[in-house]
């Protein structure tokens, strides 16, 4: 059988750079040889799969032709221990005592604080008035990850938030282990994230658990077996954590931000939405729930610009997809991205539209994957959603907010869709609330 059309690129390197580099490259690879096609990345040969079909087939079929991996830069910074990694029955274990932190119970007592810190910030840009938004977001959504994951107050501001930036900037790039390189430092933030957080654990082990953050219930948390986790599982299993909970999020949420301000109708929708609850009263989980057009909005934020373009398998028996083999030992990377643009499901996939997503009107499964999808669907998907449309109801309840003019706009795909000149914008209380 015919391995899948394409080029293996560069020897060595391969199609990394481009890859890495260039936003548009696997639509453009689409575009010139289909759904499905071999390049070379990060060392290993490599098939792009695409579309409702692949995903199901990669997604459904873990542990049987495919087992989780990631770019050699991912997995040296994660470590191995963290449940991004970790496969087969381990993989199930570890994931039913995390998901302790993430159940609905869990969730519930997370309310609180995540909407303390989302007014602080508010009132704070309302102050500012201009600002490029980005940077802030990402100060933001650290201080509430830091709270409510680890039980630490204004985490940006923290020797962790520090060394936390340095970390995220190498988690895909090219491995090279020298001290100037962005792999190189990132693994140096590391070693200073993992030494900040065996403090904070350990005094969280000699304190009495407040339960009110995800630390203390992974700490408290046993397997069927009875045992809890050990000191080097939870520093990674934290780490992990703190950047599902922060980077993908930062990235969602300052999506929203600047859909919201290029679509005002959408925005007027919402706000129409917001006035039937009473804006005095704190938001409950009951509350959020019944804000359905939001509901809708947030979907179609994810779709457009989903902050994790696809997910990378190892092939670990050889199979067949489309007419093509996959060889045992080459590496496969389903599409998101790519998944939420086709036209036969999405049509007219470049435009924004919540109603896409309007209760009579639900996607095929598998055609939108902004978490993955079958066992190792995104364990922190709740926590995410809740946070997104906690900040997104108490925004545009109270604040409006404008794109200041002359920036570039266009998307930065690496580690996270963001704006590339921070997207700057003008930020205000709304007449009705002055």
């Amino acid at each position: 059988m015919a391995l899948p059309p394409g080029s293996f690129g560069l020897p060595l390197i391969g199609d990394t750079i481009n890859f890495l580099q260039d936003s548009q490259f696997a639509k453009k690879r689409q575009q010139q040889y289909g759904n499905i096609f071999k390049t070379s990345i990060f060392g290993q040969p490599t098939v792009f799969m695409c579309g409702q079909e692949a995903n199901l087939f990669v997604l459904s079929n873990e542990n049987q032709y495919f087992a989780v991996t990631w770019p050699p830069s991912t997995k040296a910074l994660l470590g191995p221990l963290s449940l991004a990694l970790q496969t087969g029955a381990n993989h199930q274990n570890r994931r039913k005592l995390l998901y302790q932190a993430f159940q609905p119970r869990a969730l519930a007592g997370y309310i609180g604080g995540m909407e303390d810190i989302t007014q602080r910030y508010l009132e704070k840009w309302a102050i500012m008035e201009t600002m490029t938004w980005y940077p802030e977001l990402k100060n933001y959504t650290f201080d509430v990850a830091g709270k409510l994951l680890v039980g630490i107050d204004n985490g940006s501001e923290t020797a962790l938030g520090h060394y936390f930036e340095t970390f995220s900037d190498g988690l895909f790039s090219i491995p090279l282990d020298v001290p100037w390189t962005r792999f190189g430092q990132a693994k140096n933030g590391r070693k200073l994230l993992l030494a900040e957080l065996e403090k904070i654990i350990r005094d969280r082990q000699q304190g009495t658990p407040s339960g009110k953050d995800a630390l203390s219930l992974l700490i408290s948390a046993r397997d069927d077996e009875g045992n809890s986790l050990s000191l080097d599982e939870l520093k990674d299993q934290v780490l992990l954590l703190l950047f599902a909970g922060h980077e993908t999020l930062t990235s969602a949420i300052a999506s929203f931000c600047l859909l919201l301000a290029q679509n005002p109708h959408v925005m007027a929708k919402v706000r129409a939405e917001q006035q039937q609850f009473p804006a005095t009263e704190p938001l409950t989980l009951e509350q959020l729930k019944q804000m359905t057009y939001l509901e809708q909005v947030m979907r179609e934020v994810l779709r457009l610009v989903p902050p994790v373009g696809g997910g990378f398998r190892q092939v670990i028996n050889a199979c067949e997809f489309g007419g093509y083999e996959i060889p045992k030992g080459w590496m496969v990377l389903y599409q998101i991205n790519q998944t939420h643009q086709d036209s036969a499901v999405y049509p007219e996939p470049d435009r924004f539209d919540p109603d896409r997503f309007s209760s009579d009107r639900s996607p095929k499964p598998f055609s939108y994957v902004p978490f993955g999808g079958g066992l190792r669907e995104c364990l922190g998907k709740e926590f995410a959603r809740l946070e997104m449309k906690l900040f997104a109801a108490k925004i545009v309840r109270e604040f409006e907010w404008e794109l200041l003019p002359d920036q570039d706009l266009n998307l930065i795909r690496v580690p996270t869709p963001h704006p590339r000149d921070g997207l700057r914008v003008k930020f205000r209380r709304t007449t009705m609330n002055r």
